[in-house]
């Protein structure tokens, strides 16, 4: 499970503003951000190396794409991988409009996803996912403003995400039109292990499970091995198109900090 809040084309420094956990077994292996290169494409993203997909990413062109997964019961077994869909967005050419829409056709071949989809230099952005089960993709431009996505549809109510949202707004007001300080989000608001009240939990899968997944920070034992938040990310993308790509992840049961920094490419 992930969360993210961001603040998109209503910040008087930052057209995009994001931040985001992912959640996921701490034995999984994992490469931290980095460029890698895809076909011919550069992207900026940490990896997963089972799968070989990624959770968030941008590309040199200013392309950005953030993915959660969705809470529920029954997985499709034999499913593509969703971290794959990151990828085939930021190497294409596609507006992610066009590229939200060509995802009708094989959307329920994925597990329940969450999909953001920007392209900086046009201002566009549009929010994707294949649940709930049997509907068509749920296709949506995103409006100026402050989202949060989890593990439901866009800015639903769920505790964590209202939770975020509240402080996200309060931190965002005490640097007022001042740059902000990633570092210091990361650890006020994504660093939160607060739960949520058990009678809010939305009821899909075990109580107790839901529980562990219900603050913004996750971090809970289970058969599998120890699983929660293993690497948060700050991604500003500021009105001159400068790029900071600031992610603290855990590796081997330390916390590393690592930062790229990037000037958006004009498409040749």
């Amino acid at each position: 499970m992930c969360i993210a809040a961001f603040i998109w084309q209503a910040h008087p420094l930052y057209p995009l503003l994001l931040l985001q956990n992912r959640d996921e077994y701490h034995n999984r292996p994992t490469k931290p951000v980095a460029w890698w290169d895809v076909d011919g494409c550069e992207i900026l993203g940490g990896r997963d190396e089972v799968a070989g997909g990624t959770w968030l990413a941008c590309s040199r062109q200013g392309r950005v794409a953030c993915l959660t997964n969705v809470l529920e019961l029954h997985h499709l077994p034999n499913a593509k991988t969703r971290g794959d869909l990151p990828v085939l967005f930021l190497k294409s050419t596609k507006s992610p409009m066009e590229f939200a829409q060509q995802l009708i056709t094989d959307a329920h071949q994925y597990k329940g996803f969450n999909l953001i989809l920007a392209d900086i230099p046009s201002k566009a952005m549009v929010y994707a996912s294949n649940r709930p089960k049997g509907d068509d993709i749920n296709i949506q431009q995103v409006s100026p403003g402050l989202h949060v996505l989890s593990n439901a549809k866009l800015d639903s109510p769920c505790p964590k995400a209202l939770r975020l949202r509240k402080s996200f707004k309060q931190m965002l007001n005490k640097y007022g039109n001042n740059e902000v300080m990633v570092k210091e989000m990361v650890e006020k608001l994504m660093e939160d292990k607060v739960k949520a009240d058990k009678s809010k939990l939305p009821g899909i899968c075990a109580l107790e499970w839901e529980f562990e997944l219900s603050s913004i920070f996750v971090e809970t034992d289970t058969p599998l091995g120890l699983c929660g938040t293993r690497s948060t990310i700050a991604l500003t993308i500021s009105a001159g198109e400068e790029v900071g790509f600031y992610e603290k992840y855990l590796e081997k049961g330390v916390w590393f900090e690592k930062t790229i920094n990037y000037h958006i490419q004009k498409y040749i």
